[in-house]
């Protein structure tokens, strides 16, 4: 395979050389996606090359938005590997209802990382069990069921904003807002139950 400067790449996907141009570029997406994904068994070589399909069509979409920056197979292999991830994150959840997502993790520890310490002294320890419960009983008592489910998939579930949006019928500007206005309302009854402002914060920041 020739090596190609940016120009070269831009000029063979726009012109004659076109179809040989996406093979080879397919072939470099399938080896850069090979080693991105080594650390996960259950990709498969069709996995791969299903990705590398789905990020050539990205790419030659995209192929004005391509500034020269870095070199053209750099920004193609990171389009690649976003849609793999993306795809992968889809994948995770395909079986999975919103109603069972919630239900996964009712009754789980819900204190965020940000206020939990390994280290910390035994009186701490109680003081982050507290914040556990609390936490736990203002998502379910101050919340719609609209806001548990998106705070609960978005912030436990790690389920993507799209995939979200997507399962909660609505887009993504309507799920940010939901999820602003379930932070604030979070962050104001922890603070009516005499957390500090900090802590608040640092619990449901945006």
């Amino acid at each position: 395979m020739a090596e190609r400067t940016n120009q070269e790449w831009l000029a063979d996907l726009r012109g004659p050389g076109r179809e040989r141009a996406l093979a080879d570029l397919r072939a470099l997406l399938v080896r850069g996606l090979r080693y991105a994904m080594a650390d996960r068994p259950s990709v498969t070589e069709a996995d791969l090359e299903d990705f590398a399909q789905d990020a050539l069509l990205r790419i030659l979409d995209g192929l004005d938005s391509f500034r020269g920056e870095s070199r053209f197979t750099t920004w193609a292999q990171k389009i690649a590997v976003r849609v793999a991830f993306t795809e992968l994150r889809r994948l995770r959840w395909k079986d999975v209802s919103m109603q069972d997502l919630v239900a996964q993790y009712d009754g789980a520890d819900l204190t965020p990382a940000v206020l939990t310490d390994p280290d910390a002294s035994p009186e701490q320890q109680a003081t982050q069990q507290m914040m556990g419960e609390m936490v736990h009983r203002l998502i379910a008592e101050e919340l719609t069921e609209r806001q548990r489910q998106a705070i609960t998939a978005v912030m436990l579930g790690g389920m993507s904003i799209a995939e979200v949006a997507r399962r909660m019928g609505t887009n993504r500007n309507a799920l940010y807002k939901l999820l602003h206005d379930a932070r604030r309302k979070l962050q104001q009854a922890m603070l009516a139950e005499g957390l500090t402002a900090e802590d608040a914060l640092a619990a449901f920041g945006e």
